[in-house]
């Protein structure tokens, strides 16, 4: 007997003439590890949302839902709280307790047990997920990574036979998100724990699942063995460019054989087509002659008097015309470097200037008229109507003139698109703003490779008009692709700077697949184009 099964699933949104699900039929076994992918906007969400009864959207719904082989509607409220775990994307969405201890307990609380056995089994988690030194912590005291790790502790507390995970690394650094899929796979392996995972990233994902689950357009695509679904994808560059960087350098070499899927594989691929060691021509060096757009000096900055800093003695400057990425672990003061850069936070110690004048200096909101803009990591945070159409004319955003294609969604609330597609509306917003400084944070969060090659289009268009951009980003291989300097953050601290080349050449996990799985081989390569430049002895650009 299935453990889920999906008949002829349709899914319309409210005042939406296309179905954002159409006849999707899906049968997932006990024990599985089914990982789906897709586009921004292919349904992904809706899908998972839609096997979660007390998450389902709004909207008109055709077709069956049916879970160990009766109808979800028939599944008591305690069994459907119980028997199918969710995990958010966003980590605060899912905490509604102060305390750790609270958050693990919560869901045990609402179904009425005993203490005894909440006691036990808040205890077996605690320590099975290593929570037992922040077992009394004030979560807002948590980082991304341990927030995480948190919310599917409290799912797992309740014991479920199901596990739904959407996009649960989309905020999470490199080696947090590593961590975290390692830890859903052992869960799944040890556990015979039936998972179901939507991922943008799928480096760590692919090499885990059982099943790998293709969406476009609201449809099954394909739906096999990982390396199978991957194999027939050569022909379909939309959809080949969400797979592993391993992968990816397969067939842009057009190679034969079994296809890499993860670094292990890669390296073994690359090796056998590399008689010796090969290098890149020498980078420029950075262009310290232009003059600066944003400069820290010695900058101090805690958001408690009682709390320690979040940035102590930080110091570094962004050139004039320059892409600059930040990157670093949760809780490193990424963020709050923005914040404070934006004025929206004040350092105690310390100074910041715009263009050459200090902070203070820009008096009657002059430091956002044409001069700086945000876009902070929550998006939603600068939708003001009910409609993207209404969001759109709001900020004086020409819907023709866009980098994105918007069209489809116009009738839909913003809070109804994609996290991806949120991501993208927020963006179109704060460019219409034209600043002379424009701040990302987390610009790819949740948004598809195929959306983020036109993103690094559109900030390197911006680039060439005269804009400098300061991003926030864990995605490494955006910034590898996109970054004329990349700065890593830790404590509080500029620690290292330097083009992605030496950032990412001289790291070991935070820098690109493609830089683990060719070092001391292809020296200087961080991308799956500079790889397969040298693979092929093709000129470098």
């Amino acid at each position: 007997m299935a453990h889920l099964a999906l008949r002829h699933l349709t899914f319309t949104y409210p005042r939406c003439s296309l179905p954002a699900i159409a006849d999707v039929s899906l049968t997932v076994e006990k024990g599985e590890f089914l990982a789906v992918c897709g586009p921004t906007g292919c349904g992904k969400s809706t899908l998972l949302r839609l096997m979660k009864r007390e998450l389902a959207p709004l909207g008109t719904l055709d077709g069956e839902i049916d879970v160990d082989g009766q109808p979800q509607a028939a599944l008591t409220d305690a069994q459907a709280a119980a028997r199918i775990g969710y995990v958010m994307q966003k980590p605060e969405q899912q905490l509604v307790t102060d305390k750790v201890w609270h958050e693990l307990a919560f869901g045990l609380e609402n179904l009425g047990l005993p203490q005894p056995v909440i006691a036990r089994r808040v205890a077996e988690m605690a320590a099975y997920f290593g929570i037992e030194d922040w077992f009394d912590k004030d979560v807002t005291t948590l980082s991304g990574g341990q927030k995480q790790l948190l919310n599917l502790a409290a799912v797992m507390v309740m014991q479920p036979e199901l596990l739904i995970l959407d996009e649960p690394t989309a905020q999470l650094d490199p080696i947090a998100a590593s961590e975290f899929i390692a830890t859903v796979a052992k869960i799944n392996r040890e556990l015979g724990l039936t998972v179901i995972l939507t991922e943008h990233r799928l480096e760590e994902v692919i090499p885990v699942c059982t099943r790998l689950l293709v969406m476009h357009d609201g449809r099954i695509l394909d739906c096999d063995a990982p390396r199978q679904v991957v194999s027939r994808l050569a022909d379909k560059p939309e959809l080949l460019c969400f797979m592993p960087a391993a992968a990816r350098l397969f067939h842009r070499l057009r190679a034969e054989g079994p296809c890499p899927l993860d670094v292990r594989e890669g390296r073994a691929f690359i090796e056998a087509r590399c008689g010796e060691a090969r290098a890149l021509p020498v980078e420029p060096s950075l262009d310290e002659g232009a003059a600066p757009a944003l400069t820290f000096r010695h900058v101090y900055f805690r958001y408690d008097r009682h709390a320690p800093d979040v940035l102590a003695d930080m110091s570094f400057t962004v050139r004039t015309g320059e892409i600059c990425c930040i990157l670093g672990g949760n809780g490193s003061g990424k963020s709050t470097t923005l914040s404070v850069a934006a004025a929206l936070q004040k350092s105690y110690a310390g100074q910041v200037e715009v263009f050459g004048k200090p902070l203070r200096a820009y008096r009657n909101q002059s430091l956002y008229r044409s001069c700086l803009t945000l876009l902070p990591q929550d998006v939603q945070s600068v939708f003001l109507c009910n409609s993207v159409r209404e969001e759109l004319a709001e900020c004086g955003a020409s819907p023709d003139v866009l980098p994105f294609d918007f069209t489809p969604l116009m009738d839909r609330h913003p809070y109804d698109l994609s996290g991806g597609e949120q991501q993208l509306l927020a963006l179109a917003k704060v460019l219409s703003t034209r600043p002379r400084l424009l701040l990302l944070d987390e610009p790819t969060k949740g948004v598809d490779a195929a959306a983020r090659a036109r993103l690094i289009g559109v900030l390197s268009a911006l680039k060439a008009q005269g804009m400098t951009l300061l991003l926030v980003t864990h995605d490494v291989e955006f910034a590898a692709q996109c970054a004329d300097r990349c700065c890593f953050m830790f404590r509080g601290q500029m620690v290292s700077e330097g083009t992605p080349r030496s950032c990412f050449g001289g790291n070991s996990f935070y820098t690109t697949a493609i830089s683990r799985m060719s070092r001391g081989l292809l020296t200087g390569a961080v991308t799956v184009e500079d790889a397969a430049r040298l693979l092929a002895g093709e000129a470098m650009p």
